[in-house]
């Protein structure tokens, strides 16, 4: 699966086993914690340790914070049980169970866990009333949609749920003040607008709303355009372009998420000619590692991606057609 495709593809349905199988008890004891979600609410006796990772992102959460995941959800990405290169240190030795497609009930009962971490996983209720047979399933925030999330609140609800909010506090300050870095450093890009676009199978689209992508350009000092922020939003999180106009993405800052395999497509996409983020050379392409750490947008993808597109930015924004921008250049969109 392209990274493209791989980004849109998170609304893929979960089986739910008919197997009802027994809750097992929490190691941990302390008092209970509630979490409001928009099946009902989620309560623990204490801190979870037994963790499976459901949510498609949710494992590098869980890593930052210390907790290794005995099963994950796997997204795409060709790493070994789909933790990506940014968390592979934090994962040492261990060997969770990956679970690919979709996710069996009877699988995650057989690892006796005492937390379900199922935020922006998009599972059904009914799937939700079961997986809370086997533990409490943590989902993300009802005042967020399914994949809307911000990264801090994300992390600071898995936080709370696993006994780890100092470290959280730690992380979400630290990452914090990288963002600032960045912005203190380049004062003459705060406000100008910024896109993250893709393209696969003919369809040409924009992340936009409360996406990871989006979020992570905002966190930056840049801004959508205003014709962007005027189109449909689907599924909370993109919106698609006729293939005739292009002009919603033309932005002072053009971000392509692909992979080396569509870059051609994006190369000879006919409308492409006709944006002025073309003509003065202000695209950067991001490769399928660049993109899954934008797709991801954790606590760990993020400061991943920014120590590599920082000089990648930097030069298409530096005013002058001619400066090279090396990703771009790479995969084939100036020729």
């Amino acid at each position: 699966m392209t990274s493209s495709r791989a980004v849109l593809s998170r609304r893929r349905f979960l089986s739910a086993s008919t197997c009802l199988i027994a809750t097992p008890s929490l190691a941990a004891a302390g008092s209970e914690l509630r979490f409001e979600n928009s099946y009902g609410e989620t309560v623990l006796p204490g801190p979870a340790k037994r963790v499976v990772s459901l949510g498609y992102n949710t494992q590098d959460a869980l890593l930052a914070l210390g907790v290794v995941p005995v099963g994950i959800r796997y997204w795409y990405g060709d790493y070994p049980y789909g933790v990506w290169p940014w968390a592979q240190d934090l994962l040492g030795t261990a060997q969770p169970t990956m679970m690919t497609g979709e996710v069996s009930i009877e699988t995650v009962a057989s690892l006796m866990p005492d937390l379900i971490v199922a935020s922006g996983s998009g599972i059904s209720g009914d799937e939700y009333a079961l997986l809370s047979q086997i533990a409490p399933v943590l989902m993300q925030d009802p005042a967020h949609s399914t994949y809307g999330s911000p990264w801090d609140v994300e992390l600071r609800r898995i936080a709370r749920a696993t006994g780890t909010e100092d470290k959280a506090e730690r992380l979400i300050a630290e990452l914090r003040s990288r963002f600032t870095a960045f912005r203190e450093a380049h004062p003459d890009w705060l406000g100008r607008s910024a896109v993250c676009a893709w393209h696969d199978g003919g369809q040409t689209g924009a992340f936009m709303g409360g996406d990871t992508r989006a979020r992570f350009l905002a966190e930056l000092g840049f801004r959508s355009p205003e014709r962007l922020t005027e189109m449909q939003l689907i599924d909370g999180f993109y919106t698609s372009l006729s293939p005739e106009d292009l002009s919603p993405i033309d932005a002072d800052l053009l971000v392509w998420i692909s992979s080396e395999e569509r870059a051609a497509d994006i190369a000879g996409l006919a409308m492409r000619r006709t944006l002025r983020a073309y003509s003065e050379g202000r695209e950067v392409f991001c490769n399928e590692l660049l993109a899954g750490a934008l797709s991801f947008g954790s606590v760990l993808s993020m400061p991943f991606a920014l120590d590599r597109l920082e000089p990648e930015i930097a030069a298409a924004l530096d005013g002058d057609p001619e400066t090279v921008v090396p990703t771009a250049v790479a995969a084939g969109l100036y020729q």
